[in-house]
């Protein structure tokens, strides 16, 4: 599967490197592709990884991952050009600036902005509950951390299963896309135990069956 990483940063490198792991095509978009720090990401994510600049990224991947900083999306996006069809699976959290709230939030979420500036991209809610080192390593012994995706579109929603359970993950289907606006607070969680409640970021959540 040939996937574009908007925004290389932590989230971005830590799950475009694993799927370039597991044998995907895997292209970082970067304003400088040549740059060092792009350089030395794709050389440890091995595999088929390169970089392009981020529009041709958007052009030539079938698969996008956003995982830009929130204030930087809406840019980015309308930097992009038509996502019309693209599976644009979005990791980002509306996060206001001291990580204590939301600046979105009941009535709407960053997954529904997303989809609003990428019309007619196939928009799936992912990997926005837990830090990139969990990203990066899913396992706890016996274990697999969940993650939650959520989306309108059924194909894209299978495609972005894949790609989680790829990783390592118990990936769980939530529902619709509107369920980002519960997805996007969990995050919240997350955040206030790792560092607020000081457990650090070797945590992540398990759903139990029975």
């Amino acid at each position: 599967m040939k996937i574009g990483i908007i925004g290389s940063g932590n989230v971005g490198g830590a799950l475009g490197a694993h799927w370039a792991q597991v044998g995907h095509e895997v292209t970082f978009g970067s304003r400088n592709p040549g740059s060092d720090t792009m350089k030395q990401l794709v050389a440890r994510a091995g595999g088929k990884a390169s970089a392009a600049t981020a529009a041709d990224v958007a052009r030539d991947n079938e698969v996008l991952l956003l995982s830009t900083p929130w204030p930087a999306a809406r840019g980015v996006l309308a930097s992009l050009g038509d996502l019309t069809g693209k599976i644009l699976i979005d990791a980002t959290n509306p996060l206001l600036p001291n990580l204590q709230g939301l600046e979105l939030g009941n009535t709407t979420s960053a997954a529904e902005q997303v989809a609003a500036w990428a019309k007619g991209a196939r928009v799936v809610k992912a990997f926005n509950t837990v830090g990139f080192n969990i990203m990066e390593n899913p396992a706890f012994r016996s274990d697999k951390a969940v993650m939650f995706y959520c989306g309108d579109d059924a194909g894209a929603k299978q495609t972005v299963k894949q790609l989680t359970e790829e990783l390592g993950f118990d990936a769980v289907d939530a529902g619709p896309l509107t369920q980002a606006r519960v997805l996007e607070p969990f995050a919240l969680l997350w955040i206030s135990l790792a560092y607020g409640r000081g457990l650090g970021r070797e945590i992540a959540f398990k759903l139990m069956r029975r």
